[in-house]
Parts: C-alpha cells; sequence; structure tokens
C-alpha cells in the first residue's frame, strides 16, 4: 500500500475528490454542489424576492407619516424570517471542511502506523485528529493545510486523521472524542514529541482557538525548518 508524500500529494487528492485547481471557479464549484454553501446562495437570493413587494411601495411609504420604531428589545420581524433561514441552513446542511490548496494527507489509523514504523518517509509528522460532526473542527479545518504549504518538507509532513470515521482509534492515541478537538500530535517516528492542546486531569480547561501562529510556537515549526534548509546548505 502506498500512500503520497506530503510534498505529492494535497488534502483533496488524498482524500479522493478533485483537485482544487480542477475547475477554473472552485466557489462556484462548491457553491452548487455543496449543500451548505448551496443553501445560503438560495436564502441570499430568497431575500430580494420576499421584499420585492416592500421595495416597490417604498415610494408611497415615503409620502406618509413615519411608523414608530419598534419597543427596545424587540428585534422587529423583518428579522425573524432572516434568523429562521439561517436556523433551517445549519440544521439541513453542515459546514464543509476546507477543501483548499494544501499538502496534508487524509489517512487511516494504520496507514498512520505503517507511515510512523515502517521506513517513514519523513522523521516528523505533525497530524490533526478531528471529526467532520465538530464545529470547532470544521473552523479549524484550513490551519493545517496553509501550514503544511510553508513548511512541509522532506524532514516534517502533514496528515490528517478523521476519528468520525474510526472512533476506536480515539483512545489508542489518547483523544477525547468529546473533548478538546480538533486535536494536533506532532509525532518523531514512533514517539510523541508534543501535542496540543495537552492531556490534563482538570475536567474543564481553557483551549485557545487554533491559529496558525499558535500551531507554529506550539511545535516549532520555524526551529524545525531552519535546521533542515541549514542541513541542506551544508550539504551542497
Amino acid at each position: 500500500m502506498e500512500v503520497a508524500t506530503a510534498t505529492e500529494a494535497s488534502a483533496p487528492a488524498a482524500s479522493g475528490r478533485p483537485s482544487w485547481r480542477s475547475h477554473p471557479f472552485p466557489w462556484l464549484d462548491a457553491s452548487i454542489s455543496e449543500p451548505y454553501y448551496f443553501l445560503h446562495l438560495v436564502a441570499f437570493f430568497s431575500y430580494f424576492a420576499a421584499r420585492r413587494p416592500q421595495l416597490g411601495a417604498l415610494g408611497r411609504r415615503r409620502r406618509r407619516a413615519p411608523e414608530p420604531p419598534p419597543p427596545p428589545g424587540d428585534p422587529g420581524g423583518a428579522h425573524i424570517p432572516g434568523a429562521l433561514r439561517r436556523e433551517v441552513i445549519y440544521a439541513v446542511a453542515q459546514q464543509p471542511p476546507y477543501d483548499g490548496p494544501g499538502h496534508s494527507n487524509h489517512l487511516t489509523p494504520l496507514q498512520l502506523e505503517g507511515l510512523l514504523t515502517e521506513e517513514p518517509t519523513t522523521r516528523f509528522w505533525l497530524v490533526e485528529f478531528r471529526t467532520s460532526f465538530s464545529g470547532t473542527c470544521i473552523q479549524a479545518s484550513r490551519v493545517l493545510p496553509e501550514l503544511s504549504n510553508i513548511y512541509s518538507n522532506k524532514n516534517i509532513s502533514f496528515g490528517i486523521v478523521d476519528l468520525g470515521h474510526f472512533p476506536n482509534a480515539a483512545a489508542k492515541f489518547g483523544i477525547s472524542m468529546w473533548d478538546h478537538l480538533p486535536t494536533y500530535i506532532l509525532f518523531d517516528k514512533t514517539t510523541e514529541v508534543a501535542r496540543f492542546p495537552e492531556i490534563t486531569s482538570e475536567s474543564k480547561v481553557f483551549v485557545p482557538k487554533v491559529t496558525k501562529k499558535l500551531l507554529c510556537q506550539r511545535f516549532d515549526l520555524d526551529r524545525r525548518l531552519i535546521e533542515y534548509l541549514s542541513r541542506c546548505c551544508a550539504f551542497n
């Protein structure tokens, strides 16, 4: 079984989906193919259809006495349909994870174990463990691919494991399915070097928002990149 290296495969390609470069207008393709974006598009244009009679009568309203504003705390009936539309969209369709460019591989736990133990292609692997039904994971789904565009090299690779498909693998890596997702672990071959968030005995721990700067500092990505480039220059 062959798995593409981090410098050869992007996240969409590794997951079997078409590459983001295969469509000249990826945002248009996503707005039609993804229910989440399609329903938002429909809701956007339905607003103008619902407001058309009111907009047509705008001139007549100007000649009338102005209506009193709604009382404090009352958002007004005009805002209720919009709020209902948003609730329906979130109930029917889920926002898809980031599907843009990146050198990160979508892996199964068995593939990850093989990459770490059987002649690893790179020394380090930074792996994101997430679930597709977690809003926090979806919001942070673009961070790792964007980091991989900068720091992926022959010394460090990036991977993603969806624990929603492999829930039994969570305990193996010491990850709770309901707390602290997504979890990022840096492996040096089979040894865990660091993780975010860290394992703690406290039931509730404040976890800051996942950002590229936070992960870069937590896993010393700048230092590792400089060391790799220095070794390359020394050999040359």
